[in-house]
């Protein structure tokens, strides 16, 4: 696992990101996996700007390990799930 990419003490049902394939270490799914997104919006659900640099960090370090993969699948796949809020102005 990158260093940061989940606090320290973590419990194994935390379906934590897998390097360098970035699959689920609980569930083997794709992460971040159904269970982990759900959890991840709970946990930021007031904070979701935070959530937002955590999962592009986690993009970034997912692009360097799976270079054959197309940018914006991984797009999607990080950050594409995220709900869109009404924009300011």
């Amino acid at each position: 696992m990158i260093a940061g990419a989940e606090p320290p003490g973590s419990a194994s049902d935390e379906h934590l990101p897998v390097p360098p394939g970035w699959t689920c270490g609980s569930c083997g799914a794709d992460w971040p996996c159904p269970p982990k997104r759900d959890r991840l919006l709970h946990e930021y659900q007031v904070d979701r700007a935070s959530l937002s640099v955590y999962l592009g960090s986690c993009l970034a370090a997912a692009t360097e390990d799976l270079r054959g993969a197309p940018s914006p699948g991984l797009q999607d796949r990080f950050i594409g799930w995220l709900p869109r809020g009404p924009r300011g102005g």
